[in-house]
């Protein structure tokens, strides 16, 4: 199907490549990459993201193993780690190269049981440790039972070993923190001691990777940094911005003293208003929280509030003061700090406004 929506969000490849080497100083020359592009990439296109860093990483991770697979069927070849692989879709894993993390016995279990019916040989999966994000995870405790069934297969290969840091972006929790990284060393001396291999090892993720760089142990994960967005202002300035959303002006209206602006009559004109109705809306991940002048668009470098509630496939602003025309540019957004206010207004995190973008709204690379 073509989308001809006139709604479009760019990426852009060079600033994609900035982040990546932004992020590739902070490491020691011999620390791997892996780039997550899970919820198409943080809400961009994963594939294209791929695309653009392939020949600059080691490895990708995706959330759920449909997301892996579009990647394969998009050429890539460079190893992907699945992080929420389920039993129904392990055959799937299998058949498209994808490597599962085996998180609990279920799933470990069900993986060794297909390596052997299969037969696979050294098949290349990780296992996760939880070291107190409480989410998914082995604990400690599971350490002899699993080294114990590994030794009893050569059907699989463990690639890697890693946990999750619970609040590496807050210097308050630095104690939790250097706990979950100490505990994670611990727990990979044992498994070291008793495998008879040293599978690699990797914790940080992006806030992890500017906090704790003592912490790079072989790999680490590079997430919302990619995108344009470090752990603080600071960090952030360093990084370019990956996304823009566009949209053009379809209409615009002039609404007298007394008339009133969208559903619910929300907003009520005090003086002659000219308002310009633009084709995004919460379909395409616009929070409603954004309407009532909390959010704005840019139309000729003006800033233009978000008049009434927003719907769901249109907006309208106010551009009394603004010159414009039917057929108008409008940037939603183009740099991360826009992102970030309008997180703030939504009372949420960067991560939102961005993976809530609909994949109605057309992607577009620019190289």
């Amino acid at each position: 199907m073509n989308n001809n929506h006139v709604t479009v969000l760019e990426i852009d490849a060079k600033a994609v490549l900035h982040n990546l080497a932004y992020f590739k100083q902070k490491l020691q020359p011999t620390t791997k990459i892996l780039v997550v592009v899970k919820a198409f990439g943080y809400g961009s296109e994963s594939t294209e993201i791929a695309k653009i860093v392939q020949d600059h990483v080691d490895y990708f991770a995706v959330a759920y193993s449909n997301e892996g697979i579009a990647l394969r069927e998009a050429g890539i070849t460079t190893p992907i780690l699945v992080l929420n692989p389920q039993i129904q879709n392990l055959k799937d894993i299998v058949k498209y190269r994808l490597e599962p993390n085996l998180y609990s016995f279920k799933i470990f279990d069900a993986f060794l049981k297909l390596a052997d019916e299969e037969p696979l040989m050294n098949y290349p999966i990780h296992l996760k440790f939880n070291t107190g994000l409480n989410r998914v995870g082995f604990w400690h405790t599971d350490v002899p039972t699993i080294v114990a069934e590994l030794k009893k297969s050569n059907n699989v290969k463990v690639e890697s070993m890693f946990s999750h840091l619970a609040a590496s972006e807050d210097l308050n929790e630095q104690e939790f923190t250097t706990g979950q990284i100490n505990n994670f060393a611990y727990i990979v001396k044992q498994v070291y001691e008793h495998l008879g291999y040293q599978p690699m090892i990797h914790i940080l993720n992006t806030s992890g990777i500017i906090n704790y760089p003592q912490a790079q142990f072989d790999m680490v994960r590079l997430g919302i940094g990619l995108y344009g967005f470090g752990n603080d202002e600071q960090e952030t300035t360093q990084l370019k911005n990956t996304h823009t959303l566009k949209s053009i002006i379809s209409q615009i209206n002039i609404v007298q003293p007394g008339e009133t602006v969208g559903y619910n009559r929300a907003f009520v004109a005090s003086q002659p208003t000219r308002s310009a109705t633009i084709p995004i809306g919460h379909a395409d991940g616009i929070s409603r929280k954004l309407g009532n002048k909390n959010g704005f668009v840019f139309i000729n470098n003006q800033p233009a509030p978000i008049i009434g509630n927003v719907c769901m496939d249109m907006i309208m602003v106010d551009v009394t003061k603004i010159d414009c025309n039917e057929g108008d540019e409008v940037i939603i957004f183009n740099h991360q700090q826009h992102v970030e206010y309008m997180a703030h207004k939504c009372e949420t995190i960067s991560y939102e406004i961005l993976t809530a973008l609909s994949q109605r709204i057309k992607r577009l690379v620019k190289h």
